[in-house]
């Protein structure tokens, strides 16, 4: 049996009221418009975790080379690009990963950065660490004992 332009599904109520493309545009203009009260914030916290990643992806740079100048060139790091957060949608993020061990750096637009894990995929994300965007020395103090936490455990058989 095809389905009638007005149902789905036999169970499913007709459609009716404005077409569907024109109900989701709507609700899309309502939540941009939500949303973008967030945006100068969420720009700020984009702005920390991109220069953070660059951080980060020179220091994965340096150790990638010293790892397979000492004979362990499999001790590889990947590094994803800058993404809104998988769980925080006012947040930015960007993941370290080797093998099931993962770490994630992200910055929220209310103004901090969180340093989540090591931790294995399938496995309860954490430990957490969160501190003020503006402690830009706190934060890449903690930043590199995160990372020696994570290259740790990710190079750990």
């Amino acid at each position: 049996m095809v389905a009638s332009p007005q149902t789905l599904s036999g169970s499913d109520p007709p459609v009716t009221g404005a077409p569907l493309a024109m109900r989701l545009a709507t609700l899309g203009r309502a939540l941009g418009e939500r949303e973008a009260l967030h945006g100068e914030g969420l720009d700020r916290a984009r702005a920390c975790v991109e220069a953070l990643r660059v951080e980060v992806a020179a220091a994965l740079d340096g150790f990638h080379r010293a790892a397979a100048a000492a004979g362990a060139p499999h001790l590889r790091v990947d590094l994803s690009p800058v993404r809104i957060d998988d769980k925080h949608l006012r947040s930015v993020e960007f993941e370290l990963s080797r093998g099931r061990y993962r770490a994630i750096v992200t910055a929220k637009s209310r103004g901090d950065v969180t340093f989540v894990g090591p931790f294995r995929s399938g496995k309860t994300e954490g430990p957490c660490k969160s501190y003020p965007i503006d402690a830009r020395d706190e934060v890449l103090g903690a930043l590199a004992s995160f990372l020696e936490r994570f290259l740790e455990e990710a190079a750990t058989p």
